[in-house]
């Protein structure tokens, strides 16, 4: 039985990440601003309330913790807001930024006394932050804010390894969330947890700052 704490739980990825990993006897530390009816029947613990863009919150977070070491730090929580080139809303890149990439980044930062040598981080990131893999264009904010998290992840990988602490870089697929609007052609929340804590288990240093599909392909950069 390990820790694992979860961001963006409430529902989607993030809530499915904690009913697996409740599931195979996992204790689990469920984030987010606002619990929903879903997550509370799991019956984990919750910790409402905190909005990762907000240093106080994160210190908070922290606090409430007081020293608990985890094996597993999930960074799921994040923002999709459309943006294309003839509708350019600054406000709205700045705050995928701050959701996306620089929120992540915080947080590990806030959390490093938590983390031991073993211990995993694993970054929700997406295929949409690939430059090489981009061949339609727009979505400038979740793009942008998608490839600042990868490199995150990357230097993370290198400043970690001393630690012993691995990186994962993760890519879940086309997932039938709230996010896309349920997009049909998605697969299942479940389906995608399932390939992506298969990823997190068999990560080693070696592989750390790898970006991986949830089906186990390297994506490019």
């Amino acid at each position: 039985m390990a820790n694992y704490l979860v961001t963006g739980t409430n529902r989607g990825i993030g809530l499915e990440y904690c009913r697996q990993l409740q599931a195979r006897g996992e204790q689990v530390i469920a984030v987010c601003r606002r619990a929903s009816p879903e997550l509370e029947a799991l019956g984990v613990r919750i910790e409402a309330g905190i909005d990762l863009t907000a240093e106080a919150a994160i210190a908070e977070l922290v606090q409430r913790l007081d020293g608990l070491v985890l094996a597993g730090l999930i960074l799921n929580a994040g923002i999709l807001e459309r943006s294309s080139l003839e509708e350019l809303d600054a406000q709205s890149l700045r705050r995928q930024f701050e959701v996306n990439a620089l929120a992540p980044l915080r947080l590990v930062r806030a959390l490093l006394p938590n983390l031991a040598s073993g211990s995993k981080l694993a970054l929700m990131t997406s295929r949409m932050g690939s430059i090489d893999d981009n061949g339609s264009g727009g979505s400038y904010g979740y793009r942008m804010s998608k490839v600042a998290l990868n490199m995150a992840g990357k230097s993370l990988a290198i400043d970690l390894r001393p630690r012993g602490i691995a990186v994962a870089i993760l890519h879940p697929g086309l997932v039938r969330t709230r996010m896309i609007n349920f997009n049909p052609n998605g697969i299942s929340p479940e389906q995608a947890v399932q390939g992506l804590l298969a990823r997190i288990d068999s990560l080693t240093l070696e592989a750390s700052g790898t970006f991986w599909h949830a089906n186990g392909e390297v994506l490019p950069w």
